[in-house]
């Protein structure tokens, strides 16, 4: 997909067309390409994080307004995370438009989804200073805001070992325990591999940096396999 095809299928055309392509420039691009006249998204990223946060904020505060802010921070949580945003680029074809150095390209891990991530919030913020505040939340509107009901109903805005919880006691009347499979690399760059478990039953792995995260991490896994994630 060309930058022009893009801009035909969100219905948004931008009078910046370098502002456009910058928005979808990684940094390790840049370092491969160094002659190109363009900066890395980063700026840009900064930015449309700021007016994401408050657009978001500023729709949730509208929608529930019997909702205390412990409520409506969880909602903005689930909706401004790396795995929603990336979810939504994806949706929008940005894969084919993140110019990313060959290395980069070949990664599809969890860095390719904060690249994703990030890309979404350079856009906003590339689109914000082109066209402005109404403009960009039109965009935000329509490809981030409208999940807004489901990750409400379906309590995705919970954190996920929490969920799994909540959802293993009430489906099968049991609590999830966590294992861990491995733990290797130096004191200062470990990487944890650990299962969750419903009785005997091993559910899923998750990996981390952290013992936390790679619980929460197959605490996510356990919510896609038993399908409790949508």
């Amino acid at each position: 997909m060309t930058l022009s095809e893009f801009e035909k299928k969100v219905n948004i055309k931008f009078n910046d067309k370098d502002l456009l392509k910058q928005a979808f420039i990684h940094r390790s691009y840049i370092n491969e390409n160094p002659k190109i006249n363009l900066h890395h998204n980063e700026r840009l990223e900064f930015l449309g994080d700021a007016v994401l946060e408050l657009i978001t904020t500023e729709f949730l505060f509208n929608k529930y307004k019997d909702h205390n802010e412990g409520d409506l921070t969880a909602y903005r949580s689930a909706l401004v995370n790396t795995i929603t945003l990336s979810e939504v680029a994806n949706e929008l074809s940005f894969n084919d438009l993140i110019l990313l150095s060959k290395g980069e390209a070949k990664d599809v891990s969890r860095a390719r989804s904060s690249i994703l991530a990030d890309a979404y919030e350079a856009f906003i913020g590339a689109l914000y200073i082109d066209g402005g505040y109404e403009k960009v939340k039109e965009f935000i509107t329509k490809t981030l805001l409208v999940k807004t009901d489901a990750i409400v109903r379906n309590g995705a805005y919970k954190d996920p070992k929490s969920l799994v919880q909540e959802k293993s006691q009430e489906k099968f009347g049991v609590t999830p325990s966590y294992r861990v499979v491995s733990e290797s690399g130096p004191d200062h760059d470990k990487l944890f591999i650990i299962s969750i478990h419903f009785g005997d039953e091993k559910i899923a792995e998750g990996d981390g940096k952290s013992k936390q995260e790679a619980e929460t991490n197959a605490a996510k896994n356990a919510l896609i396999k038993k399908g409790w994630s949508k």
